[in-house]
């Protein structure tokens, strides 16, 4: 009996069988035949962790295998990047992409791979809005009034991120270089820590990803000035872009999915198809936003354009800062 999943691939795959005249559906009409792994480049908990697991719980229920969430954190996720790098293009390893590959494409000019050379684009998975979050004692309610405040107070203003090179810290420089301020940039070792600081007046201010810090805006522990994206975020409908004061300012987080480079076509458009399916799923997509994220729905080709242009993005960026990884 033919499977919905057979058919799907068989059918991706004859023209390719009978143009290079060997037998690659014998290798590939029943993919998946054993579990997938999933890496996740990042400690387990937060966000990469709860959208993964929606998205593999659907796999495994839809293609009959177990897609697996295998957490392989260090190194700004250049350890769990370079691992599913040397794996087989075969399917079998699949990457959480994020930013930080983008990023790390220009920052870290040790690294032993090019990312957009060795990992073959499968899926967007979800863009994550950031927000400038600052003590509720600092005397400034809007971004005008931060803007004011550090031109009026050059040198006092510290501002926290989850370390040199991510998103956080560089979405802070990119506000620095177009509003014409200065402030001190305190790292950290993840965001949780930096938001504490914040919240005790030990730190002044800090750009976050909205998943991890609107609760605490919510609950009036932060205050909220303004988002990183063009438009407003929907788990904080009143909090403005950024970009209404600075015209221009745009950045976020993002999330796909990569595969090792060459692994065959057929099996990137069927996991395209079947993320993309789980992404506008009625019982996953209401998740995904409660998160405060958007879901990134296209084919492979459109992903890796977008890939492309975050990370010229954020090369851009890079630059401006100055900051690159010794």
């Amino acid at each position: 009996m033919i499977t919905k999943r057979t058919f799907l691939v068989s059918a991706g795959l004859s023209g390719l069988t009978l143009c290079a005249g060997r037998p690659v559906f014998a290798a590939l009409a029943d993919y998946p035949s054993h579990p997938v792994r999933w890496i996740v480049p990042y400690t387990a908990g937060g966000a990469t962790d709860v959208l993964s697991r929606l998205i593999c719980q659907r796999l495994s229920e839809r293609l009959g295998q177990s897609f697996v969430v295998e957490n392989k954190p260090g190194a700004g996720s250049n350890i769990g990047t370079q691992a599913v790098i040397a794996s087989p293009p075969d399917g079998y390893t699949l990457l959480l992409t994020s930013t930080a590959n983008a990023i790390n494409a220009s920052f870290d000019p040790t690294l032993p791979f090019d990312f957009a050379r060795d990992i073959a684009p499968v899926a967007g998975v979800a863009r994550i809005p950031l927000v400038l979050v600052v003590n509720n004692d600092l005397p400034v309610k809007s971004v005008a009034d931060f803007i004011a405040y550090a031109k009026a107070n050059p040198g006092k203003l510290s501002i926290a991120s989850s370390g040199i090179g991510t998103s956080l810290h560089l979405s802070g420089e990119l506000f620095k270089a177009q509003a014409g301020v200065q402030f001190i940039h305190v790292p950290y070792r993840g965001s949780a820590p930096g938001l504490t600081d914040v919240m005790s007046g030990q730190i002044q201010g800090m750009f976050d990803n909205v998943t991890s810090s609107f609760e605490l805006v919510k609950a009036g522990k932060l205050r909220a000035l303004g988002v990183t994206t063009r438009e407003r975020s929907d788990i904080l409908p009143d909090v403005p872009p950024i970009a209404d004061t600075l015209p221009g300012y745009e950045t976020s987080s993002f999330y796909g999915v990569g595969a090792p480079h060459d692994t065959p076509r057929p099996v990137v458009d069927l996991l395209n198809k079947e993320i993309n399916t789980a992404l506008a799923d009625p019982t996953i997509k209401p998740r995904i936003v409660e998160l405060g994220a958007i879901p990134l729905l296209g084919n492979a080709t459109e992903f890796g354009t977008m890939l492309t242009t975050e990370t010229e993005r954020w090369r851009k960026v890079v630059e401006l800062s100055g900051v690159k990884k010794e």
